[in-house]
């Protein structure tokens, strides 16, 4: 083989590595995201980022606990990027399981609250939801219950509708009162509330909304965009719900309303970290915090963000519980101990 031909291969074999490189270059950018949020409105916040950034989502809905043994499961395989969930129990949950890398961002850090994201940068709480007291007008007078603490009062036995104690919403709100009122406070709490229920606790928190407008029970506890949804129904039903209940804004002269969070963090083998923090971003951006408003009823947690929700604003101005949320993640396991042992079922 002569000089020159040798050259001619050698060149042959470099511009057929360049050729095989330029293609996994090239590659198509993408966010692997497991959610166990099931709103269907969610579709615009992923199709704007998508827009936005060029970044196609690959999305997988299911459960919490299912999603989070999957993500456990697959361990340092799995291709996922990002763990959305609700509830600042269940993200609590994962940060025990050892899911999350932590996420460092001016962005995020700049504009979430402190109160609402873990100190570790673990996980990110981007939307809110409070925890309120629904009653039926023709029942209950405004002034007749004020605080969390009222629901045990002897005076509203057999008047009380709940979910299951067991639910991570009501986990949470226990934990809360945990944190303000202790351990053996919230124990008698317990107890009495147990002893003032209206019915076994089934359902969610529409199912029990439904029966204190149905006369079934006085009063409730309930999400406040279960509320809202009710409130901006076309269905002649709903609209008949709603109007028969009024809502208090628990604890305003202590501590505030009890609030809780949606949201999520980054995994610890994420393969595609640029475009999982840029997701995370992105759901603090002025444009995805007005999606979690108006789509699904919830407040933003970026101070800035003002929104236009009649639905919300129906509701009234309350004054928020400012406990950093990772509290109520880490009292979850007496929560339930609490409520067992009161047999709040």
């Amino acid at each position: 083989m002569t000089k020159q031909g040798g050259r001619l291969l050698v060149l042959a074999a470099l511009l057929g590595s360049a050729a095989v490189a330029v293609p996994a270059g090239a590659q198509e950018k993408v966010l692997n995201l497991y959610t166990a949020r099931h709103y269907q409105t969610d579709e615009s916040l992923y199709n704007n980022f998508t827009r936005q950034t060029g970044i196609k989502i690959n999305r997988i809905e299911g459960q919490e606990d299912p999603l989070l043994e999957r993500i456990r499961n697959e361990g340092a395989n799995s291709p996922a990027d990002v763990f959305i969930t609700v509830d600042i129990g269940r993200l609590w949950r994962a940060q025990q399981a050892g899911v999350f890398a932590p996420v460092k961002s001016k962005v995020l850090d700049s504009r979430i609250p402190a109160n609402y994201r873990d100190p570790a940068g673990d996980w990110f709480g981007f939307s809110a939801r409070a925890r309120v007291i629904a009653y039926n007008k023709a029942a209950v007078k405004p002034g007749d219950i004020t605080r969390y603490e009222d629901l045990a009062d002897p005076k509203w036995k057999g008047k009380l509708c709940t979910r299951s104690s067991g639910h991570v919403y009501n986990l949470s709100l226990v934990s809360s009162l945990i944190a303000h009122d202790g351990e053996a406070k919230t124990e008698g709490w317990a107890r009495g509330v147990a002893a003032n229920l209206a019915r076994a606790p089934k359902g969610g928190d529409t199912d029990q909304l439904k029966a204190v407008a149905a006369g079934e029970c006085d009063v409730a506890i309930a999400n406040t965009y279960y509320i809202a949804r009710l409130l901006k129904s076309t269905k002649p039903e709903d609209k008949a719900v709603a109007e028969k209940l009024g809502v208090v804004w628990p604890n305003q002269s202590s501590q505030g309303v009890h609030m809780n969070v949606s949201g999520g963090g980054m995994l610890k083998h994420a393969p595609n970290k640029e475009a999982a923090v840029k997701f995370l971003e992105y759901l603090a951006s002025d444009e995805a915090q007005t999606y979690f408003a108006d789509g699904n009823n919830e407040w933003p947690v970026v101070p800035s963000v003002k929104i236009a929700n009649p639905a919300l604003e129906a509701l009234g101005t309350f004054k928020a519980d400012k406990i950093n949320v990772a509290e109520l993640g880490k009292y979850q396991p007496e929560a339930q101990k609490i409520v067992d042992k009161a047999g709040f079922r």
